[in-house]
């Protein structure tokens, strides 16, 4: 109101001004000539119409930036028409960035498969030695660290396979995850400098999933950004289908989380298939010839690094309702932690929104929600961490609506194993979170 009241007081100046202004003039008529009092006039017009001008557009600015929350920052920075943000501001965006992409893992419905059929974390693997659950079909590969990590670092023209005892391996209903590193397109020799194009720019990975005849039925690609320097984040994410032997194809653009990982999931069920990358579903087929195997391959690049790591196959996934109503309880891989700590990862929100949609139709369900761990590290501290993990699941469920006398945090530490925990798949198995029905 007040700023309204600022600009109704300039506009009634400028009208005063206007009047006193032309008195004044008719004076001076008396002594110049005609030509110069049109020119006096005009430029106190001018003047009084510039002043007004401004004055109104900085209020309506004001009133913009009110609704839109732009130039809310306590302080006028305008400098020609834009505002410089400070470190205060630039503070405040990564915060807002953050928030956003917490929010997109909350709409991330992938739910992992029940039964773990292959799970390679890399642990104890020797830097510089062919990872061990694996089959190479070309190139070269080998362990290698990253962020004091273990990965599978992958050559020009590198295939990989899992090494599973059956060649056909993949039931009709699964989930594969893993995260994989993508690099940037590098600058090129000066041959295509004038065009941004960058060498190692047609490097790219294929994931593969391949029928019982040996081809693909399913094949999801992407090449590296060409021009990534010079601000071309995004990536044409390509992927083909075969249904009933017949060829399909689709495609998206994406911008990756670039030099660091991304992470991959698959989800098939029976005939329809789904991709997420990252917390963004891209791929969603509703007929799809069955695989039964899949495999990871790098495509050139030399130079570039590209690494995969904490690969996961998995079948799945019976209703949870089916499964508590039959077992009193049911098993969930779906919620998963970082090593040695309480942090639920974001990936988990899938399975998290599936409970909490199982608990919300069936308002009676209580549950003692139970951490398992298997028997690496020392017993008590596996005891101590199970239960945060514990207590940190129930927290989440009352933190998105489901009443805290609904649920219970008890941790078992590495008491109670259901597998063999001398194999990798035999730990995967019980690294798990128990939902008991009370």
């Amino acid at each position: 109101m007040k700023r309204l009241l600022f600009v109704f007081t300039v506009l009634l100046l400028a009208g005063t001004t206007e009047v006193y202004s032309q008195g004044w003039l008719e004076k001076v008529a008396k002594k110049t000539a005609k030509r110069v009092e049109e020119r006096s006039k005009k430029k106190v017009e001018d003047k009084v119409n510039e002043a007004a001008d401004k004055t109104v557009d900085k209020a309506f600015g004001k009133a913009e930036d009110a609704v839109t929350g732009k130039g809310n920052t306590g302080s006028d920075n305008t400098t020609g028409g834009e505002t410089e943000d400070t470190n205060e501001n630039a503070e405040e965006g990564g915060k807002q960035a953050k928030k956003s992409s917490t929010m997109n893992w909350n709409k991330f419905d992938f739910v992992a498969g029940d039964e773990v059929m292959f799970d390679d974390q890399l642990a104890g693997e020797k830097l510089g030695e062919f990872p061990s659950q694996w089959d190479l079909k070309s190139g070269y590969a080998e362990v290698a660290q990253i962020d004091g990590k273990n990965a599978i670092y992958m050559t020009e023209a590198t295939k990989i396979m899992p090494l599973m005892k059956e060649k056909n391996y993949l039931p009709d209903v699964f989930t594969i995850e893993f995260e994989v590193y993508v690099p940037t397109g590098r600058k090129g020799d000066g041959n295509n400098a004038q065009t941004g194009n960058y060498a190692g720019g047609n490097s790219r990975y294929n994931i593969d999933l391949i029928g019982a005849n040996g081809k693909n039925v399913f094949q999801i690609y992407w090449y590296n950004p060409w021009s990534f320097e010079l601000g071309d984040k995004t990536t044409s994410v390509n992927w083909e289908w075969y249904s009933g032997g017949e060829r399909s194809t689709g495609e998206m653009q994406y911008i990756f989380k670039y030099r660091d990982f991304n992470r991959v999931s698959i989800s098939f069920n029976k005939r329809a298939m789904k991709v997420y990358l990252n917390e963004t579903r891209v791929v969603n087929i509703p007929r799809c010839d069955a695989p039964t195997s899949f495999n990871i391959y790098a495509y050139q690049g030399e130079k570039e690094n590209r690494f995969i790591k904490n690969v996961r196959i998995a079948k799945g996934a019976v209703p949870l309702y089916d499964r508590m109503m039959s077992d009193g309880k049911f098993i969930t891989y779906g919620i998963t932690f970082d090593v040695g700590k309480s942090v639920i990862k974001p990936e988990s929100m899938g399975e998290i929104n599936r409970i909490v949609k199982l608990m919300t139709e069936n308002p009676d369900l209580k549950f003692s929600v139970e951490g398992h761990t298997d028997s690496t590290g020392n017993a008590a501290n596996n005891q101590t961490l199970s239960e945060a993990r514990s207590k940190a699941i129930v927290d989440k469920l009352v933190e998105m609506g489901i009443a805290a006398d609904r649920l219970a945090s008890a941790g078992k530490g590495q008491a109670n194993p259901i597998a063999d925990n001398a194999t990798d798949e035999g730990r995967a198995k019980n690294r798990r979170v128990e939902f008991v029905k009370i």
